[in-house]
């Protein structure tokens, strides 16, 4: 059996360059893309404007800029989960 595609179902802004991200699998994290600006290629450039970083979307599941530059939910997950970030919401009885 394969385990399930994860998939972003939404964005929150948290300030800055951070993202509150929540996952198909209930597990949400806040990302900061501090370092993903500051590498400033030139798909990441536009992202350093903060007007530009705030039109964020979602696009089949994964995490877009109008400028074409998007993240796999997966990937996103994985370095939450790497970094200790990972949360998933206590269910209440």
């Amino acid at each position: 059996m394969e385990p399930p595609i994860i998939k972003l179902i939404a964005v929150e802004s948290k300030g800055a360059y951070k993202l509150r991200l929540r996952f198909s699998d209930g597990a949400w994290g806040v990302y900061d893309f501090s370092r993903d600006v500051e590498a400033s290629t030139p798909m990441t450039e536009p992202l350093r404007d903060t007007e530009f970083f705030g039109r964020h979307f979602i696009e089949l599941g994964a995490l877009a800029w109008p400028n074409g530059f998007d993240l796999s939910a997966e990937a996103l997950h994985r370095q939450l989960k790497a970094a200790g970030e990972l949360r998933r919401d206590s269910k209440v009885a």
